[in-house]
């Protein structure tokens, strides 16, 4: 069995040292693949997740209803606004931003500008 790490897991490591979700300020982590991407919330003291979203929720399919719309960044930016509002309802306004390694452009930076947009701030 292969054991050697990507490049995108060793950032992913080095950046988890330095990076972790308290109670008052849990951490916004975001997963990225090939055609979804979610984003959950996550509170390391407990080790448990307090909001969680994703582009497969039929929350975010149900607005997905025109070609144009439905592409990645798009997608990306709904799922950062509906994982703010989600957050919101559970009382939670400050959060750490994890990108686990991904690039801070595209996708995840949509996603991010999105959740601070709807009043997440990190």
């Amino acid at each position: 069995m292969n054991k050697k790490l990507t490049p995108r897991q060793k950032r992913s490591i080095r950046i988890r040292k330095r990076i972790a979700g308290t109670t008052e300020r849990p951490r916004l982590c975001v997963r990225r693949s090939l055609c979804h991407i979610y984003a959950q919330i996550i509170d390391d003291v407990s080790g448990k997740s307090l909001v969680q979203a994703g582009s497969t929720c039929k929350e975010i399919s149900g607005k997905l209803t025109d070609k144009a719309a439905s592409s990645k960044t798009n997608v990306a930016k709904l799922v950062g606004e509906l994982v703010a509002e989600k957050a919101k309802e559970k009382g939670i306004e400050k959060v750490v931003f994890d990108r686990k390694g991904y690039a801070y452009h595209g996708r995840v930076k949509a996603l991010a500008e999105a959740a601070r947009k709807k009043g997440l701030q990190f």
